[in-house]
């Protein structure tokens, strides 16, 4: 039985971006307990953080529907990270996918491995511009406002543009 509703950051800057980001959202769609119940559009982005000169990014976001507990949840992300390619050499540096969980209802978890919400996405303008595009009324349950308010709080947005091409990797069964 799916029961949690959560959002999930999806990136990369190297490779065939578009067709990497698709394959991950089709393989996460296709695993056990897991169903993507909205896809962002793709927007391009300068890189923030890591080495000078890495590519722009493709960023997005997704809604997935659950039965998987956050950890086992973490497993299959960065699972699916690997098989297409992701390898972890230096911290914010070019990757082929980047699948981060923001949001997960209402709830707080702060572990080792993983923090939710994400404790940087409130600041982040590549992941609340497309995230507000399928979950503007989603609330971070620490700050206690929608995404559409704290992407609104950034004020102008620079640096985040939409990609020109159609991102649908289900072929029109995503929002």
């Amino acid at each position: 039985m799916l029961t949690s509703l959560v959002h999930v950051a999806i990136g990369g800057n190297i490779g065939d971006v578009p067709g990497t980001l698709s394959r991950a959202v089709r393989a996460l769609d296709e695993a056990e307990g897991i169903r993507v119940r909205a896809v962002s559009p793709l927007f391009e982005t300068a890189p923030v953080g890591g080495p000078e000169g890495q590519p722009a990014f493709l960023n997005g976001a997704l809604t997935l529907e659950t039965s998987l507990p956050p950890g086992e949840l973490l497993h299959v992300l960065m699972e699916v990270e690997k098989s297409l390619g992701r390898v972890r050499e230096v911290a914010d540096g070019p990757r082929t996918v980047d699948l981060d969980i923001l949001l997960w209802g209402e709830r707080v978890i702060r572990e080792e491995a993983l923090e939710i919400p994400h404790p940087r996405m409130h600041l982040r303008s590549f992941v609340l511009v497309p995230l507000a595009k399928i979950a503007p009324e989603a609330v971070h349950p620490v700050l206690k406002k929608s995404v559409a308010k704290l992407l609104a709080g950034l004020g102008e947005i620079e640096g985040v543009k939409p990609f020109g091409e159609k991102f649908d990797p289900l072929g029109g069964s995503g929002k």
